[in-house]
């Protein structure tokens, strides 16, 4: 496919050339113009399907390439020196089964020595019942899964106690202790089976979370029972691993973290300061202290501290819509520790989406998500690895190594995930490569994450990934011309492409739709260039679960993200003028349809009509191919519009915004002020301690 694309691209472009210098013989100045810009586009557009059939090559060596590790070598972390683990679940505004899933996901992880930390970025005084009420909930959460996990965990630590007590009294190992473990492996099911029941069954992500984790988790138990029953013998450093691994099961640490209750503490609105507040804590002991209206935290130099925050060699992100496989930790700690990957920084696996009804924008928009999956797992066989930011273990020392100090508000703060871009993952994978740290895809699927279920929500999550990626290029080019380039040719192929393909793309999208160019257009080798592309994104769907048909529905999509991408390039460029930060648009989590703003609402109109008006002139003007290029075009668009905003829905939009225009902007500015006595805060150490 590769070499059928580059033979009709060289072809394509000597009949580009021919035709440009045609019009430039026939001086026509203006003709030749436009054909220079749709040749420079199709050439921009040609780079991302040649980027897209190399990752994919990449993809499938390594995934034939890869071997994981034995169970035996996995569960060497049982062995060695303690290496702790702090699981880090930001969090604003999330539904409570939302979370729950994610937490109970990360504390059932396997690791000896980790602890799960809800970070709460909620406003610690909220305005309204329903805010007051979610924020309760949020704070007890973790508290109500402690008392769980401390329960299931008492009688397996006991266990552990009672063989240690019984090898004192014998010498002898007897055989009845590998029936006493599998008695203890099947009561361990059991208890995953409890986790079960209290999940639910009702939304996508606890339908996961049965189906992905808690099932296949008590099934491995039940297997493992099995087998050491049926083992007639095993030598005493064999039995103190499974009991130390049965008393490690369900001893995890869950506590809440709010930094907002701290005067001194960064409040930037934003995931990446909300993470940079804890991990600037890693290793400190505190005493709260309380200042007129304002808690402060402080470093307790000596004697008794109302907070002490353990050290951790790990660090994993985990957002609040996901949800990570039992295995996680255990075989992405494992790449992290095996020989020559001291200087590997950041090992991930790039989530899937959550699955959602056949047909809906949550599930078409996961279908975009689940192929780029595969697109992260090429960029590392090509040495380009990003940071993708839903999902990911960091180690420590790779994050003190690109701290940087700052103020906000008079206070002094620490950033070790930048926040100067709204995607803090991309730019903090260029600090990383530039002090010489690895990224690291792993080749398996082992965490899942929610798509926005209607286009509102998607609309700010994607706006948001479309901001920032120019900003980060002159960051990049910096780091990759401090090497020959030939050193670092793939590299820059990949990285550059990932940081301008939604400004290339979308904006060459909507040029190619409105240009008005002779006969380029009718060059039969420039649409052959296409079919190899898409002919493997639609197989790439079909083994990932989806359908043919789903093709049609993804383009139709990427239509109408056009004018939400080209907003969030229009941002980049606006901080790029003006040096201002855009704000953190966050995603919403909630079960109510989101509203779109009314300018993006009509801006899908526009497109439509503007596309509908293209038509028209191919078709005056004769322009056949074209004409047919732009009535797909026109029917794909309309189509995404009516499925995924709907008529309804955008009545309703307009009608909000008109009404919000309405108000007047002294009231309205009023209502997002914080709320009266916020500054009157209760301490962390009131909520938990076990930080």
């Amino acid at each position: 496919m590769l070499a059928f694309t580059m033979i009709a691209w060289t072809l394509a472009l000597r009949e580009l050339g021919h035709s440009w210098l045609s019009e430039l013989a026939a001086h026509r100045a203006w003709t030749a113009a436009c054909q220079a810009v749709f040749t420079v586009i199709a050439a921009l557009l040609i780079w991302g399907n040649f980027v897209y059939q190399l990752t994919r090559f990449g993809q499938l060596r390594r995934s034939r390439a890869h071997r994981p590790s034995s169970l035996e070598a996995l569960e060497q972390v049982y062995e060695g020196p303690e290496r702790p683990l702090v699981i880090l679940v930001p969090a604003y505004k999330e539904e409570i089964a939302v979370v729950r899933c994610a937490l109970l996901s990360a504390a059932l992880q396997e690791h000896p020595a980790r602890r799960v930390l809800l970070l709460i970025d909620d406003p610690p005084q909220p305005e309204s019942r329903a805010d007051r009420a979610a924020l309760a909930g949020l704070r007890e959460l973790p508290r109500c899964l402690q008392a769980l996990f401390d329960a299931a965990a008492k009688p397996f630590i006991e266990a552990e106690r009672a063989f240690h007590s019984r090898r004192a009294r014998s010498a002898t190992v007897a055989r009845e202790e590998l029936d006493v473990l599998a008695q203890l492996y099947g009561r361990a099911a059991v208890q995953v089976q409890r986790f079960s029941w209290r999940a639910g069954a009702g939304s996508a992500s606890e339908r996961l979370l049965e189906e992905k984790v808690l099932i296949p988790l008590a099934q491995s138990h039940r297997a493992r029972a099995e087998r050491l029953a049926a083992t007639p013998a095993a030598d005493l450093a064999a039995l103190e691993h499974e009991y130390r691994r049965l008393a490690a099961l369900f001893s995890v640490g869950l506590a809440a973290f709010e930094r907002k209750l701290y005067e001194n503490l960064p409040h930037e609105p934003n995931k990446a300061m909300n993470l940079n507040s804890y991990l600037a804590l890693l290793g400190g002991r505190f005493n709260e202290v309380r200042r007129g209206n304002h808690w402060f935290l402080e470093a307790a130099a000596s004697g008794s501290a109302s907070l002490i925050v353990r050290a951790a060699e790990f660090v994993i992100t985990l957002d609040a819509d996901s949800i990570l496989l039992p295995e996680y930790a255990l075989r992405l700690v494992h790449t992290m520790c095996l020989p020559g990957n001291e200087r590997l920084a950041v090992a991930q696996t790039p989530y899937s989406s959550i699955p959602a009804a056949r047909g809906s924008l949550e599930y078409v928009a996961g279908a975009t998500t689940d192929i780029q999956y595969l697109v992260h797992q090429g960029f590392t066989a090509f040495g380009a690895t990003f940071w993708v930011g839903a999902n990911a273990l960091l180690r420590t020392a790779a994050l003190e190594d690109i701290k940087t100090h700052d103020r906000e508000r008079g206070y002094p703060i620490v950033r070790y995930i930048q926040d100067r871009t709204v995607i803090e993952d991309t730019e903090s994978s260029i600090d990383l490569i530039e002090r010489g740290w690895k990224l690291y895809n792993y080749p398996e699927r082992l965490a899942y994450s929610a798509t926005p279920p209607d286009f509102g929500a998607l609309l700010i999550q994607r706006r948001r990934w479309a901001n920032g990626g120019l900003i980060i290029l002159p960051k990049l080019l910096r780091y990759l011309a401090g090497a020959p380039c030939w050193t670092r040719l793939a590299e820059s192929y990949f990285r550059s492409h990932y940081l301008v393909s939604i400004a290339v793309v979308n904006l060459g999208l909507l040029i190619l739709l409105a240009l008005p160019v002779g006969n380029v257009r009718e060059s039969f080798w420039l649409c052959l260039t296409a079919v190899p592309y898409f002919v493997l994104y639609g197989r790439d769907l079909v083994r990932m679960g989806y359908r043919w048909r789903d093709l049609a529905h993804v383009y139709a999509l990427n239509l109408l993200l056009v004018p939400v991408n080209l907003g969030g390039v229009v941002k980049s460029i606006e901080q790029a003028l003006t040096g201002n930060k855009i704000p953190f648009g966050r995603t919403p989590k909630v079960a109510k349809r989101t509203a779109a703003p009314p300018f993006y609402v009509l801006a899908e109109y526009a497109l439509l009509v503007m596309s509908a008006f293209a038509l028209a002139r191919d078709v005056a003007a004769h322009r056949w191919v074209h004409a047919l290029f732009t009535a797909s075009n026109t029917a794909f668009l309309g189509f995404a519009i009516g499925s995924y905003i709907g008529w309804p829905a955008t009545l309703e939009d307009l009608r909000a915004g008109w009404h919000a225009r309405r108000l007047a902007s002294d009231v309205w500015d009023a209502a997002q002020l914080p709320a009266a006595g916020e500054g009157s805060r209760v301490p962390v150490s009131s909520q938990s301690r076990a930080a």
